[in-house]
């Protein structure tokens, strides 16, 4: 019988269309995508939410609009996956009015969230016990001991740290629990780098602050942001190399993608899901599409 592979796809909020694109591609021309490859979640955050984290993402979406994006994916069956991986969170933050809303909309038993901090983590399990817990890459768990014992918990899946993604110690005493583990394919971060965890607390309080102006001294920021200088990096999974994870046991992929330029997605889309001899035809069906979408939006703004 042959394995399902679960993908998880970034930006249900900002790359909505997008991704409702590819979902439906998927659907619609099944043969020209990877058998077995599923859309596992697709995970993010509704902008100006304080328990996000990874990315800042500033703004507000109304009831309404928060209603209409869960169903949009939940009605296909996937769950939308919320980044409440601000690690700054504390308790003052817990009774928060538009993130506990959200939370209340969205608990229907198939969406799901992404914890960093143990005060949020608790207070998620004690409050919205249906939502399935995932340990965040944010937690920068790189040492053998601390990511079994994180395995040890009450994890629905662990997002392994992408530094670890080859290195061959981790794979082979982490591969009875293969099944619970996220790889981050396509991770732009510098590998290696000694500022990420800051970063991620600079990203967390400019969350918590609604600070849209701070910066961060990324040694990664002259790096061009493309897909094609991501496939040059340490910890890029090529799509030839993911076979060997699935025979190991590993049926979870990520694609990073969160703060990124669309193209950026969209060609990791089609580099990963997508048949090699059908890029060409599925690249032409979403900018079609998206074209289609928003000469529908400008013609609505007309009137």
């Amino acid at each position: 019988m042959e394995k399902t592979i679960y993908w998880h796809l970034p930006g249900f909020c900002y790359f909505r269309l997008l991704n409702q694109v590819v979902i439906n591609l998927m659907k619609d021309y099944p043969d020209k995508f990877h058998d077995g490859y599923k859309i596992g979640s697709v995970y993010g955050t509704f902008p100006g939410a304080i328990w996000n984290g990874g990315r800042a993402v500033f703004g507000i979406t109304g009831k309404s609009d928060i209603q209409a994006i869960l169903k949009t994916y939940n009605d296909k069956g996937i769950p939308v996956r919320f980044t409440w991986t601000n690690s700054l969170i504390e308790e003052k933050h817990l009774q928060d009015t538009y993130c506990n809303l959200i939370m209340r909309l969205a608990d229907n038993g198939l969406n799901q969230v992404l914890v960093n901090t143990p005060v949020l983590e608790q207070y998620l399990r004690d409050n919205y016990p249906d939502f399935p817990m995932i340990s965040s890459t944010t937690k920068r768990i790189t040492d053998l001991d601390t990511l079994r014992d994180e395995l040890s918990k009450d994890f629905y899946l662990v997002v392994l740290d992408y530094d670890l993604n080859h290195n061959e110690e981790v794979l082979k005493a982490i591969s009875p629990e293969a099944g619970r583990v996220e790889l981050l394919v396509n991770e732009v971060c510098y590998p290696g780098c000694s500022l990420r965890a800051e970063h991620y607390r600079q990203q967390s309080q400019m969350q918590l602050e609604f600070d849209v102006n701070t910066s961060f001294p990324c040694p990664n920021k002259t790096q061009q942001r493309t897909f094609a200088e991501c496939m040059k990096r340490p910890a890029f999974i090529k799509r030839e190399e993911i076979p060997s994870y699935i025979e190991r046991g590993f049926v979870n992929f990520k694609i990073a993608g969160r703060g990124m330029p669309q193209d950026y997605v969209k060609e990791s889309y089609l580099y990963f899901l997508v048949k090699e001899e059908h890029q060409d035809f599925i690249r032409g069906k979403i900018d079609g599409l998206l074209q289609q979408f928003r000469a529908a939006k400008q013609a609505r703004g007309r009137r």
